[in-house]
């Protein structure tokens, strides 16, 4: 080997060997590196143990104390509603200890009256036998005063019988009224369920929906303790609005309601709205019951208004007369044979219409004629005479045309008619009324027999109103108390009550009731 050789050789090994010491002085060097991290981690592992095991025992302790606050809260609410229930039923127990007081209380207080009531009977029976020997003694002293009269004035018997008679009348007045009123009480007591029988199987064998639909109306209360300030004290309150009204108010045991029974459906109408205005305000008393009595008649008023002109804008007949197309509203409330007047007299209008433009006529006069063929019907309660000549007395004031009257007069066949559009009229109502279901034959007879009725009663010195009642069962008679007495209102009673049983023809039987009240007012500025 050359020199070149032998010195690149010994720099090789030179180079490995460095080489080999850079490793293993590398690698001593790392160790230590390592040893020294492993030594860092496992410090700080043991510190984040120990901060956990210190954070578990905080939020343990945490928890515990929490929980001993809820339960300790529990505990309280708890206690509380114990304490509340047991308050409540200490409240209950005095209560019914109270409860038990009163009716011990309300037990003597009964047992009292009970002792009383008998008393009372007793003292009833002995003043009834005193009656009855008094009663012994008048018709001695009776006999007795007949004798002397006899022999002191020398009459016939039965001219002394006359003034007798005549003198006890003047004097025992008062106790015939109190006899008659005695006797009417018996009388209704004794009926009572006879008449209840008897109305149940009419009920039965006749129910007539259009009739009793027209005839009564319901008014609904708010409870029953409406029904007794109603009536009012004795009865106040009630005859007050049967006065004013007009009408009959039936209050049974039918809950949280009654009816009102009058054959005026107009009147019924007023009375109805009176009673629910009434009953929603609470005040019910005879100032207010006039009061609100005139505030819904000229409600009504109004309405029938309104119902007239609506029927004038259907029916499309053109210009009419303020006061006719008044009238024409209150048909509205008027019936003919269980039919509604207006209804019947828009349908007759339509009807005529028609068969008008069927043979070429003036379809808008026809119908006009139609509309008004019974406007008689909506004046004959106030009016005498047939609903046809007060219809034609009616046109005739308010200058219709002359077709129009010739179909009034003529539609019932009373004259003959001058013009076709008449006879249209005349068919039309006829088809009108024939139609199934459309009228009731009974209802036409019944209004006229209690307008008879009221008739009748007015033509007797010092009435001021007189009203049919209870479908024509009742006749309710208000006189004038400057002009009749107590006891001529009783014999007034007895005389309506002769008439009607000689001139009149009805079935069962008709109550008359006399009233006579005195009212004085005076207002404090």
């Amino acid at each position: 080997m050359d020199t070149l050789h032998i010195i690149f050789l010994i720099l090789l090994i030179v180079s490995i060997a460095a080489a080999v010491g850079a490793y293993f002085f590398a690698m001593s060097k790392g160790k230590n590196i390592v040893e020294k991290k492993y030594t860092d981690l496992g410090k700080t592992a043991e510190s984040i143990i120990d901060n956990a095991k210190k954070e578990g025992e905080r939020r343990q302790k945490e928890l515990i104390s929490d929980t001993k606050k809820e339960i300790a809260s529990l505990k309280e609410e708890y206690e509380k509603e114990v304490s509340a229930k047991k308050n409540s039923l200490q409240d209950l127990e005095k209560k019914l200890e109270q409860r038990e007081d009163r009716l011990d209380t309300r037990s003597m207080s009964l047992d009292k009256r009970e002792d009383a009531l008998v008393i009372k009977e007793n003292k009833i029976e002995e003043t009834k036998v005193a009656l009855e020997k008094r009663s012994d003694k008048i018709e001695e002293l009776i006999e007795e005063q007949e004798r002397k009269l006899l022999e002191i004035s020398g009459l016939t018997v039965s001219e002394a019988k006359e003034i007798i008679m005549k003198k006890t009348e003047e004097e025992m007045a008062m106790e015939i009224a109190v006899y008659i009123k005695e006797e009417e009480e018996k009388a209704k007591s004794e009926s009572v369920k006879k008449s209840q029988t008897i109305l149940a199987n009419a009920i039965q064998q006749y129910a007539n929906e259009t009739i009793q639909e027209k005839t009564v109306s319901v008014v609904s209360l708010p409870n029953d303790e409406m029904k007794g300030r109603i009536i009012g004290r004795e009865g106040r309150n009630i005859r007050s609005i049967e006065a004013v009204t007009g009408v009959d108010l039936i209050i049974d045991d039918t809950p949280d309601s009654i009816v009102i029974s009058c054959f005026d459906p107009i009147r019924r109408e007023i009375a109805r709205r009176t009673l629910e205005i009434l009953v929603s305000d609470g005040r019910i008393q005879p100032p207010r019951i006039e009061e609100v009595f005139n505030k819904c008649q000229k409600e009504l008023e109004n309405e029938i208004r309104e119902e007239g002109e609506k029927a004038v804008f259907e029916t499309g007949i053109g210009k009419i007369h303020p006061e006719l197309v008044k009238t024409i509203g209150k048909l509205h409330f008027r019936t003919s044979y269980g039919q509604n007047a207006l209804a019947h007299s828009k349908e007759v209008a339509f009807l005529a219409g028609k068969l008008a433009v069927e043979i070429g006529l003036d379809e808008i006069l026809a119908r006009r004629a139609g509309l008004l063929h019974d406007i008689g019907k909506a004046s004959d309660h106030e009016v005498e005479g047939s609903h046809v000549e007060i219809g034609v007395e009616i046109a005739t004031k308010f200058r219709e045309n002359e077709t129009v009257i010739d179909a009034i007069a003529s539609h019932h066949g009373d004259v003959e008619a001058k013009t076709i559009i008449a006879h249209l009229v005349a068919a039309a109502d006829t088809l009108s009324a024939a139609r199934p279901g459309a009228r009731s034959e009974s209802l036409d007879n019944y209004i006229k027999r209690l307008q008879a009725l009221e008739e009748l009663s007015n033509e007797f010195r010092g009435v001021d109103k007189t009203y049919a009642l209870q479908a024509g069962r009742e006749v309710r008679v208000l006189v004038k108390p400057e002009e009749i007495t107590d006891a001529e209102a009783a014999k007034l009673a007895r005389d309506i009550k002769k008439k009607i049983e000689t001139t009149m023809n009805y079935p069962g039987t008709i109550k008359v009731t006399v009233i006579r009240e005195v009212r004085v007012q005076e207002v404090a500025r």
